[in-house]
This record gives structure tokens, sequence and C-alpha cells, in this order.
């Protein structure tokens, strides 16, 4: 994990629960080159601005190009500088190189993380655009169409992936604002989506976040102190393809925009509510008692011959053991985007997760949650997307260079 926790620019000091103090998380800067890319491991901050981008150019050479050209603003802007030659006091007579938003601002613990989707490799018509073909590693398929989909392709797919996190919403919005501004008539924004209030922890230093529906979320997750179950779950291995072999030390991406049914949600029960989750709302123990993380007991019997945590409780259908132990580092994000045609609120988790192969860490997962879990009720699945994140970036390189040599 060399890189994931190196800072720069002053560091963030802990609080009395080890966690970053809230007037110094936007001091803190993370270093963009490191064994794994910065983003993943880090500590989950509370901004999101995500963006999938579509290629328009046929030219291997001229996405090279763009690829060095973004390693180089992402550099600058996770050190807390403006990307290229700045936004001020350049050539009063062009444009400057940035769009100076965050000019005063720290850099706010922002991290830049970069994937690429399977049309990358081979388009919907079936061309092998930049000569990758023959390299797409072979978990590097569009996820299936689960049972409840109701999938908008507007939000769904690219060919490449941005993800920039940070503790102040600006910089997060800087960060995407100049790498699609950089990348304008190579590539296009195809869907972006802000978040904001992490819906996960991924260091033992912070708190277990609540989602929109109030229950804490994220209590199983693998944490960046785990090292050997982050070498078993979430970095891609050495010899997992060998036709793939630039994605060693990466891993997959998976992005799920879900929306939540907010105002049918807020009308149910609390206990009906508890039920549903399998755990309390407040403590977020589970409800065969216990604290956090207390591993829930699923075969304590509870009233009318039931299980005290229903078969079709949250946390039983997720939970690790029902899938022959297999974890996933998740870092979605709460979203609100205004409010649908009827009044409601458009809003949810978009969910985020890094693991070592979808096909066993992800899918059965999801397929199982998708035909067994009471949450579904109140969730409909709108988004969806999955990338390759190349290895971390070395000296002199950029962003998935082993994959173009």
């Amino acid at each position: 994990m060399a890189g994931a926790f190196a800072v720069g620019r002053g560091t963030a000091h802990a609080g009395p629960d080890g966690a970053a103090t809230a007037g110094d998380v936007r001091q803190a800067a993370y270093a963009f080159r490191g064994a794994h890319q910065a983003g993943i491991v880090t500590p989950a901050q509370d901004r999101l601005h995500f963006a999938a981008f579509d290629v328009l150019t046929d030219d291997r050479e001229e996405l090279v190009s763009l690829l060095q050209r973004w390693t180089l603003a992402s550099e600058q802007m996770t050190a807390g500088e403006p990307a290229g030659d700045g936004a001020v006091g350049g050539d009063v007579r062009l444009p400057p190189d940035d769009t100076g938003e965050a000019l005063d601002l720290p850099a706010s613990g922002l991290t830049v993380t970069f994937g690429f989707g399977p049309s990358l490799f081979r388009d919907a018509d079936g061309r092998d655009r930049f000569a990758i073909a023959d390299r797409q590693p072979e978990a590097l398929r569009d996820l299936p169409h689960f049972p409840g989909d109701v999938l908008d392709p507007a939000r769904s797919g690219g060919d490449l992936c941005v993800q920039a996190c940070a503790d102040d919403p600006q910089v997060a919005v800087h960060a995407i604002r100049n790498l699609a501004r950089i990348g304008f008539g190579t590539v296009a924004v195809r869907w972006s989506q802000l978040g904001f209030g992490r819906t996960s922890t991924t260091s033992t230093s912070q708190s277990t976040p609540r989602n929109l529906f109030g229950f804490k979320d994220g209590t199983a997750n693998v944490k960046a102190e785990e090292s050997a179950a982050l070498d078993e779950h979430v970095w891609v291995g050495s010899g997992d393809d060998p036709r793939a072999d630039w994605l060693a030390g990466g891993s997959y991406l998976v992005a799920r925009r879900i929306n939540m049914t907010i105002e049918v949600w807020d009308r149910q029960p609390l206990g009906d509510q508890e039920m549903f989750v399998g755990r309390t709302k407040g403590a977020g123990a589970p409800l065969s008692g216990g604290e956090e993380h207390t591993a829930p007991d699923f075969d304590m019997p509870g009233s009318n011959d039931q299980p005290v945590i229903p078969v079709d409780a949250h946390v039983r259908v997720v939970h690790p053991g029902q899938h022959g132990g297999v974890r996933m580092l998740r870092r979605g994000y709460n979203f609100v985007d205004g409010s649908d045609a009827l009044g409601g609120l458009d809003a949810g988790l978009f969910f985020i997760a890094y693991v070592r192969d979808p096909a066993t860490h992800f899918v059965p997962v999801q397929l199982a949650m998708s035909k067994s879990d009471a949450l579904v009720e109140y969730l409909k699945f709108t988004g969806s997307a999955l990338f390759a994140v190349p290895p971390g970036v070395g000296p002199g390189e950029h962003v998935g260079q082993a994959l173009f040599t």
C-alpha cells in the first residue's frame, strides 16, 4: 500500500475518535503516485464527483497523450496546486489553464482515481480502436442485468472513469471540471454523479456513517489496515489473468446508482425498518444482540418459530458467510439530485465497490440481494458500470502506462 497514506502540505490531526477533525481534514494531501492509486484505501473523504467518459478519437497516441496530461494535472491538483500553468498570471489574451474556483483552497484530501471500461477495449461495434483488445481482462465484462434493474443507458457504462474525492465539494468538482476541459475533443462526459456524506469507512480511524435510510452503512467493510484482506479481496494478483498482467496491483470498480423511495420508507414503523435491515437503527447492532461489530447470530430463534434476524434481512442476505467469505471494499456516497416529477426526492446511494474479481466478489451478492433482500422493495437501480482500475503510477509514468506498452 505504498503511497496510499503519503501526506504533504500539512497533515490532518486526529480527534478523540482517531479521525481527522473537521478543521484539519482540508489540510490533508495524499500523494498521487504510489504502488496503488489513491482514492481506494485512502480514508474516505466526505465529498465525491464521479464522471464517466466516452473516448471520441480512434487515435491511440491521442488517447495516450490525454492520459499523460491527466496524470500531470491530477498530480498538481492533489497537491493543492492549480492545473497546468494556473488560473492567473498568464497571457490575458488566452484562456487560463486552470478554471480558478479552487484558488486559495487547500488540497482538502483530494484523490483522483482512474478506471478503464470494457468498451475501451472493444466498442459497441466490436472495434479494437486502440489495439488493446487482446489485453482486456477476462473479468472486465459488462455487468449482467440483475432482477429489478431499471437502468438508464445515459447513466451507465463508459470508456473511462474518474473518481474525485475530497473533503471540500468545490475541490472535487474543480478536479473533474478541469480534467474534462483538458480532454475536450478527445473525450466527452457520458454521465457524472455528485455525492456527499460517505456511506462507508475505509480506515479503522473512521466511525461508521449513515445512509439516507438513517442506518449505519458499511459496518463490515474491508479496511486499509487489513492488508491480508486487501490482497485477498481487493487487489488483482499477478497471476490472476495472464493476458492482463498490466492490471496486477489494481482492482475493479463497480458503480451502481441506487435510488431510494425515501418517502415510502419514511412511513414504515421503526420495528419494520429494523427487521428489513437486520440491525438496530441507533447503535447498528445486529438484532441478535451485542454492539455494532458483534457478529450476527443467524441461528438465534425469535418469535413464531422464525429467526430473530429474518431470512430476508439485508444483513443476512449480503453477509460474507452466505457467499463463501468474499468481501468488498465499499466507497459509496449519498446523493440528492433534486426532486422527481411527483415532488419526491431524487435521492439514494451511489454505490462504489472495489473488488479483486467482480464475477466472484460482486455478482453473486447482487443476485442474492435482487432476489431475496427485503430492502429491494425500497430501492431502484438506475445506473450501472464496471471499470478496471490500474495499479498506482510510478515516477515518470502516466496512469495506465503498462496497458499501452
